[in-house]
């Protein structure tokens, strides 16, 4: 089956297009959609397999970067979005995208529940998968934030990311980093208190971190962790691990041609794109 892409778009999001090429190149079918188009009921959620609320400055950041939008998940189409996390469907935030799922608690939704089993990327039974995997439950409590960068100005550079969590179902399997830009202000990742990293770890919720080009951790170094996030942590996932947020956008680098260094890249080398995590989005999907 090739999945259907629900894209929302909201006054403001400028990163659709990408996010909507990406799954096409990774396999699936993407569709841009207009949160009036869901209120108007033209589009129903029910009739898509992936979720994706993709970068920008929704609603212009009013109140906040994602705060509003966080609302409309958490309150309009609070029903809808918990049915979707509810489904096992796939789900990413993007920049923007990560900053509502967190500010409406759909992430990191730390809560101590069993663990989803592991799998290796060549199971082929999205069934198989899921069998014995608890029911994600959406509870829209705040737990983190994301806040002003460390250095107090917007960053727009290319970062290392190291995948993390094999519970993630968009990093299960990804063994090599992945490189793509940031483009934020407001992108550094902080927890209500310190006990809840040890609560992410626990439950393999750190899905990516920042790293430095060979792979290992920023370390909180600047400019490989631009922001100042806690732990180097660049996205996380919920405990279910079929939610994704993260702040990089990873839909800037889905062909070889769009990293800065591709014309000193050997014959047939491509780079760390990003491309592979939208394309392990779009294979759990259609073994659903």
């Amino acid at each position: 089956m090739q999945p259907k892409v629900l894209i929302l778009h909201a006054d403001g999001t400028n990163r659709d297009l990408e996010a909507a090429r990406a799954f096409e190149l990774a396999g699936a079918m993407p569709e841009i959609v207009h949160l009036n188009q869901l209120r108007a009921h033209e589009k129903q959620w029910t009739d898509y397999q992936i979720l994706v609320i993709p970068g920008g400055f929704s609603y212009a950041d009013t109140l906040g970067a994602g705060k509003l939008l966080a609302l409309d998940l958490q309150v309009y189409f609070a029903d809808e979005t918990r049915e979707f996390i509810t489904s096992g469907k796939p789900v990413i935030g993007i920049c923007n995208g990560f900053q509502a799922l967190v500010k409406s608690g759909l992430l990191p939704d730390l809560t101590p529940l069993p663990l989803p089993p592991l799998s290796s990327p060549e199971q082929s039974s999205g069934e198989e998968r899921r069998e014995g995997m608890p029911k994600a439950e959406v509870r829209g409590e705040a737990q983190a934030t994301l806040t002003f960068n460390a250095r107090g100005h917007f960053e727009c550079r290319w970062v290392t990311l190291a995948p993390q969590s094999q519970t993630c179902v968009w990093t299960r399997g990804l063994d090599e980093p992945i490189e793509c830009p940031v483009a934020h202000g407001e992108g550094n990742f902080v927890l209500r208190d310190e006990a809840m990293l040890d609560t992410l770890r626990a439950h393999d919720q750190v899905a990516l971190i920042y790293a430095h080009p060979n792979g290992l951790p920023a370390r909180g170094e600047y400019p490989f962790n631009p922001n100042g996030s806690v732990a180097d942590i660049a996205g996380v996932c919920n405990p279910q691990g079929n939610v994704l947020g993260l702040m990089p956008h990873p839909e800037d680098h889905v062909v070889a041609y769009q990293h800065p260094r591709w014309t000193r890249f050997a014959r047939g080398e491509h780079g760390r794109m990003g491309l592979k995590l939208f394309e392990s989005g779009v294979r759990y999907a259609a073994q659903m």
